[in-house]
């Protein structure tokens, strides 16, 4: 059986247009909700903050092309990077979204906990953590994309267990309920949200052994780690009307 095109397809009949990826990064650090960008080494937009990402290369998928653009980009190992959970947003495909062609972007949103410092790396000349409340304009149409993954995480982080991913692998409910209030803008209240979280079946699992102390003069903290659940039945609303 034939696997070329078939006959009479001109595949020249069509404008040609790159794909590319863009990848919208999340880290709390300091009780704030941080993302990843990187300073633009190249025209366009040259010395402007973006979005990592980078075009797709032939014989390349778009995730494995996201997390090689991440890792070149930013100097973050190839094994962090693999172990990031990436999930895909959406695509972007406004015809005048990239000055130098017609230009269908996969973007991908990822939390992750506090990692080291990126360094700058292919194009980009420079790499950092931003203050996700402290924005500057950004290169392309990377603002709307930044939005759009912001509102991503909020909802899924009232049906499943994703929470877990930006804290370390081991974390106290305290923790957990930073990323909550972080990523939400809004203030929870502390007997209220562990009773939720200690009563929805696999969401958090007690570590064994001696809890931490978690400063201060308080009692010390029992440690917890993600359960095996991916969704939360029922879920945690965020409240409405209560901000942090």
């Amino acid at each position: 059986m034939s696997t070329g095109a078939p006959e009479g397809y001109d595949p020249y009949a069509f404008v040609p247009f790159a794909v590319t990826v863009d990848l919208a990064v999340f880290t709390v650090r300091d009780g704030r909700l941080h993302v990843l960008l990187v300073e633009r080494g190249e025209d366009p937009y040259k010395g402007h903050w973006a979005l990592p990402g980078g075009f797709v290369l032939p014989r390349e998928s778009a995730e494995d092309a996201a997390r090689r653009e991440l890792a070149e980009e930013t100097g973050l190992t190839e094994a962090t990077v693999s172990a990031l959970h990436l999930e895909q947003l959406r695509t972007y495909s406004d015809p005048d979204r990239d000055p130098r062609m017609r230009v269908v972007s996969v973007a991908y949103t990822a939390l992750v906990p506090d990692l080291p410092e990126p360094r700058g790396g292919g194009d980009a000349a420079n790499a950092r953590w931003w203050d996700a409340g402290a924005l500057g304009a950004l290169a392309f149409d990377h603002d709307r994309i930044l939005t759009d993954a912001h509102d991503r995480i909020g909802a899924r982080l009232e049906y499943t267990c994703l929470a877990t991913a930006f804290c370390p692998a081991e974390f106290t409910l305290g923790e957990l309920q930073q990323v909550y209030e972080t990523v939400w803008g809004v203030e929870l209240d502390r007997p209220n949200f562990r009773r939720k979280v200690l009563t929805t079946p696999g969401f958090v699992q007690a570590v064994e052994g001696s809890p931490r102390r978690t400063g201060g003069r308080g009692k010390p903290a029992a440690l917890y780690r993600a359960g095996a659940a991916t969704a939360l039945h029922p879920p945690l609303l965020r409240p409405e009307g209560r901000s942090a």
